[in-house]
């Protein structure tokens, strides 16, 4: 799907009172990737305070308790991923009185705003969008016919979900066209799509259609050179690892780039289940994605936020030697690691395009 033209984007971020970046990764992501958009942020509980001061990120971008407190806007995002992706009454509350502002309503909750006829009515009364970002179409089945091998799919997959695969995918990307190599970054989910401005949001699309979107997205974007593909989830999450599963099958990636967080033990979301090591991890989504296409991990993107930087350097190190891979957090260490692990890859796939080293 591709995002309405709204014009010039001035966009205030509702969350609601959330601060961790789990819950608030589509706030914290849009101020990483689009500060010059984002003018303002609605949470009443850190009014007063600053982006910087709440989120570790966003600089000077006020935090306030209204609107009316707030920088001209012509956009208000929902920066939040609620429990079961519904609207909670203080989010519905935020969104009637952007809809009173004026304000245009951007939305990746898997709750639909079109559909409630009440904040539809009240859109429509002040003439306002509700865009549903989740919200498509998608009827078309795989067929794993018209690839082009010139083109090389990357795709990040994880060891559970918000670990970083989006955002790696997009710091690779960039790190690509700082080159010259001629990248694109494939979203696959709400936060990816609205800083890409387009993608498919795979966990909303029926389950028979999930391989054929992420086919199609392939095809309309193959005549770049290299493809890097937003993963969703973990196949061994008992909650969405059919997403992630059809995803995979879907796109046929030649390399995969392993993310995972740094101390984390359990599964998210299930307590109790303990995760599996990143060596399992790399055996199981090596044999499931070969089942389509020819593939290997070619790396590991570390999540090392919540250690130091010796603490991070000595599980770098240890990762490295355990999986004989490149490993890197792409934030602290920088992704020229993994750059030059795309690079190994192309070659030995015969590609023309990467530049000498």
């Amino acid at each position: 799907m591709n995002l309405p033209d709204l014009g010039q984007r001035r966009i205030i971020l509702l969350t609601a009172g959330h601060t961790d970046h789990g819950r608030a990764k589509t706030a914290v992501n849009l101020l990483r990737y689009k500060p010059s958009e984002v003018v303002g942020i609605l949470d009443p509980s850190h009014a007063g305070q600053s982006a910087q001061s709440v989120f570790g990120i966003g600089g000077e971008v006020p935090v306030r308790a209204s609107f009316d407190d707030l920088p001209p806007a012509n956009i208000a995002l929902i920066g939040i991923a609620p429990s079961g992706g519904r609207l909670t009454s203080d989010l519905r509350q935020q969104v009637v009185d952007a809809i009173q502002h004026r304000l245009h309503i951007v939305s990746g909750l898997h709750q639909f705003l079109n559909d409630d006829p009440e904040l539809a009515s009240h859109a429509r009364k002040h003439g306002v969008l509700l865009q549903d970002v989740r919200k498509n179409m998608e009827r078309d089945v795989a067929n794993r016919s018209g690839l082009r091998s010139a083109c090389l799919r990357v795709h990040t997959v994880g060891h559970d979900c918000n670990v970083g695969k989006m955002l790696v995918s997009v710091e690779l990307t960039q790190a690509l066209r700082k080159i010259g190599v001629d990248a694109k970054f494939v979203a696959t989910g709400q936060t990816g799509i609205m800083i890409e401005g387009e993608g498919c949001p795979v966990d909303a699309v029926v389950a028979d259609f999930l391989n054929g979107a992420a086919e199609k997205l392939v095809l309309a974007h193959q005549h770049h050179a290299v493809l890097m593909i937003e993963g969703q989830g973990s196949l061994t999450h008992p909650r969405y690892s059919a997403v992630t599963l059809g995803l995979l099958h879907g796109c046929m990636p030649d390399a995969l780039i392993l993310c995972y967080e740094m101390g984390r033990t359990h599964v998210s979301g299930m307590d109790g289940i303990p995760l599996r090591s990143l060596n399992e991890f790399r055996v199981l989504y090596e044999t499931m994605a070969n089942l389509s296409h020819p593939c290997q991990v070619i790396g590991i993107a570390m999540n090392s936020r919540r250690f130091t930087t010796s603490e991070a350097a000595a599980e770098r190190d240890r990762v490295q030697s355990e999986l004989g891979l490149p490993v890197c957090d792409v934030l602290r260490d920088g992704p020229s690691a993994l750059v030059e692990a795309i690079f190994n890859r192309s070659r030995e796939l015969g590609h023309a395009w990467p530049p000498p080293q």
